[in-house]
């Protein structure tokens, strides 16, 4: 086959893959476009390219080094902000498949979601927060789209990733409310998002929430024991009255979290879809004029996912132990913070060049939020050397 006839193929089937989504999915050839015009390619929908424009982003490889729970020394199997990060991936891809919804756009929102965390997760998130409170603040989400928006720096006519306005406009609606700044006026957030970042919100959820506890009971701060009267993980763990003696502690928790997740993205496909067809919804345009999302759990799912995740409040993220580590890296955040603040002269050259489009402050909340957790406890390590073995003592 000839090259221009092999394109021509290509073009034609790319065309048809609209054909195929539900007549309220986001189509591929109805994409509102990127800042900045650029030519198609024949062989990937633009929400494919805003993918892989994602995966081969700095920030997205940082987030190997970022803390979900655990800070990264703690040990290998515990999650980090990247495998959090495929693990929502795939469960949006799963939900938009199951609603003919387009999996190209949930997996490029996905994929995008987080990489504006900080180093050390929320608790990371709260101190920069904190510093940069008379500039506007700190948000992760915000930092997201500022960093696909103007920080990455890959092309040679433009900043950030170029993506299109949709999976943007799934990155910043990635939340129920928040501030916005100046740049942030051209997203009509009073408007319900598409469903397909509906469904990344849920996948986000489902995730962290299955995994955390995963995490959880693996380092010992919570058991299985603690957890029998969550009506969630009980019915997770009804498979193994029978077969209870076939498998050992280690399988029993990898099943139980894996029923969790089988139970609520089953429960999200069924009652979302039931949404919908009572919404009547035609169009994308239909979904974002609708008051409440569509995307969501049943009653009694969502009450005992509310359960599960104060559970998970109480006896993991606010744990003794995991608090008393989310305060020693708040502290080595606000040194390292405070020292590039009185001491701007040491800054890497190319990052003193950013004061010219950007006050001092937030040159330095962008530098540190885009650390991983361990080049910042190497560099806190190199600026105050006398404080080293007071920080980071394992506790898992």
């Amino acid at each position: 086959m000839k090259k221009k006839s092999l394109i021509s193929t290509l073009k034609y089937f790319l065309k048809k893959r609209d054909s195929l989504l539900a007549p309220y999915a986001q189509k591929n050839s109805c994409t509102e476009g990127r800042e900045y015009p650029e030519k198609e390619h024949p062989m990937r929908t633009p929400f494919q390219r805003d993918r892989d424009r994602v995966v081969h982003s700095r920030a997205f490889r940082r987030l190997e080094y970022k803390t979900q729970v655990f800070i990264n020394h703690e040990g290998d199997h515990y999650r980090t902000r990247l495998t959090h990060t495929i693990e929502v991936s795939t469960i949006s891809r799963t939900i938009a498949k199951a609603l003919r919804l387009n999996e190209d756009l949930a997996e490029a929102i996905a994929l995008a979601h987080d990489v504006g965390h900080p180093p050390f997760g929320h608790a990371g998130e709260a101190v920069l927060n904190r510093l940069m409170e008379d500039e506007g603040g700190f948000e992760h989400n915000l930092q997201s789209l500022r960093i696909v928006e103007k920080l990455e720096k890959k092309y040679p006519y433009f900043n950030g990733l170029n993506l299109t306005w949709e999976v943007r406009e799934g990155i910043i609606k990635h939340r129920s409310s928040f501030d916005q700044p100046s740049f942030m006026q051209k997203y009509d957030v009073s408007h319900s998002p598409c469903l397909e970042a509906q469904v990344v919100d849920f996948a986000d959820e489902i995730a962290y929430t299955s995994h955390d506890l995963d995490d959880g009971i693996l380092s010992g701060l919570i058991s299985g024991n603690q957890l029998r009267d969550i009506p969630i993980w009980s019915e997770a763990c009804r498979s193994f009255k029978k077969s209870d003696k076939r498998y050992d502690k280690e399988v029993k928790r990898y099943y139980t979290v894996r029923n969790v997740i089988d139970l609520l993205v089953s429960d999200l496909i069924l009652q979302s879809y039931k949404n919908i067809l009572a919404s009547s919804v035609k169009s994308v345009a239909d979904v974002k004029n609708q008051p409440a999302f569509l995307i969501r759990f049943s009653s009694k799912i969502e009450e005992g996912n509310k359960i599960l995740k104060d559970f998970l409040m109480k006896n993991l993220y606010q744990h003794e132990k995991v608090v008393n580590v989310n305060s020693k890296a708040g502290r080595v955040l606000e040194d390292v913070f405070q020292y590039y603040l009185k001491s701007p002269k040491k800054l890497k050259e190319s990052t003193k060049k950013k004061t010219k489009e950007r006050s001092l402050k937030r040159v330095i909340c962008d530098y540190i939020a885009g650390m991983t957790d361990r080049y910042v406890i190497y560099l806190h390590h190199q600026l105050y050397p006398s404080r080293k073995k007071e920080l980071f003592e394992r506790y898992i």
